[in-house]
């Protein structure tokens, strides 16, 4: 799909306009290669996510915010890449990416994050944490602040290639910050 503010005389002719609120935009499920597509058009750090990373995960879920039919702004969770290096990695949900386009309104993200978290709530019942990791040389943790997130850890920068496993160059390797969103308390406790 080409970016919404491309196509201004296709939106008049078809006789939508361009959404003023983030409240305007609707939340829905889409497949994970139109996500990855989008993120990679609109994601200003970490445009590349390659879709067979997201489904091999225990779950997935991947969602865009839309205003008649036309996309603003995607999200793709899952399983933690690291779950193995978290207390709740079995029952915890990743924000792997959330891009937003240009032409989105103000707000859009924090809006987007309180309406997910509604979805995964109700959808995931076995999840308890959700968890998302900032780049601090591109973002300031704003949208995490403005939907009720809790800054878990600092995490020095660290490639994930070692001498026994070459992987793909990283696409950042700027400190990270861990947000965490606590949906429900661990069974027993």
């Amino acid at each position: 799909m080409t970016e919404p503010d491309a196509m201004p005389l296709f939106r008049r002719y078809m006789g939508s306009e361009a959404p003023v609120s983030a409240r305007s935009l609707e939340l829905n499920r889409c497949g994970v290669r139109r996500a990855c597509e989008l993120n990679e058009l609109w994601h200003s750090s970490l445009p590349h996510i390659c879709w067979t990373n997201v489904v091999r995960n225990k779950d997935y879920q991947c969602y865009v915010f839309q205003f008649r039919g036309m996309d603003y702004a995607v999200a793709i969770w899952s399983s933690p890449v690291s779950a193995n290096r978290l207390t709740e990695g079995s029952t915890a949900f990743e924000l792997r990416r959330l891009a937003i386009s240009d032409a989105a309104p103000r707000n859009s993200a924090s809006r987007m994050i309180g309406e997910m978290r509604k979805d995964i709530r109700k959808r995931f019942p076995h999840i308890t944490v959700l968890v998302s990791y900032q780049d601090t040389d591109a973002h300031a943790g704003t949208i995490y602040k403005a939907s009720g997130w809790n800054a878990a850890a600092n995490n020095a920068a660290k490639s994930w290639t070692h001498r026994l496993r070459k992987r793909n160059r990283e696409q950042s390797l700027s400190p990270k910050v861990r947000w965490e969103y606590r949906l429900r308390n661990c069974e027993g406790s």
